[in-house]
């Protein structure tokens, strides 16, 4: 079943890049007691997770954060190393990265993708909502991977 606006999230745990190495982070950890927008990216470095779903939100950042967003996280079926290297290559700054190596945050929303047929194996739908204190209340889930519209940081700027 696929997770609704007014539902919890699931317990989850991502890998995150610390300066002292890869590290775990809760779902609790990211989301509890803040306002949070997460974006979800099939793949690191993809053509359009890399070139256009991902830079409106660095742009953004500081618009976003200023409608009392305490973070922008970005999630990913890839590894912390991908992810970190992704960060660095965008200059997001001051947005998280959260690593779902095995995709089970994605089957857990119940928001995976089959992309076996592109190389890709079980990814993330693309995706963008905004979790306060651990609660969904607003998604905007793309119709397709190769879309970044819906779940754009524009579009995410219109609802809040």
């Amino acid at each position: 079943m696929t997770i609704q606006v007014g539902d919890h999230l699931p317990q989850a745990t991502f890998r995150v890049m610390t300066p002292d190495g890869p590290a775990a982070k809760t779902t609790d950890d990211v989301f509890k007691g803040r306002r949070v927008v997460l974006v979800a990216v099939p793949g690191a470095f993809t053509p359009t997770c890399h070139r256009n779903h991902l830079p409106g939100y660095v742009s953004k950042r500081q618009e976003i954060l200023g409608r009392g967003i305490d973070a922008i996280a970005v999630t990913a079926v890839n590894d912390v190393f991908v992810l970190d290297a992704w960060s660095k290559q965008t200059d997001a700054e001051g947005i998280e990265f959260l690593a779902d190596g095995n995709g089970d945050f994605a089957k857990a929303l119940g928001l995976d993708m089959d992309g076996t047929g592109f190389g890709l194996g079980v990814r993330s739908k693309r995706y963008a909502m905004l979790v306060e204190d651990g609660v969904v209340r607003a998604l905007n889930v793309e119709d397709s991977p190769s879309k970044a519209e819906v779940s754009s940081a524009e579009a995410l700027l219109k609802s809040l």
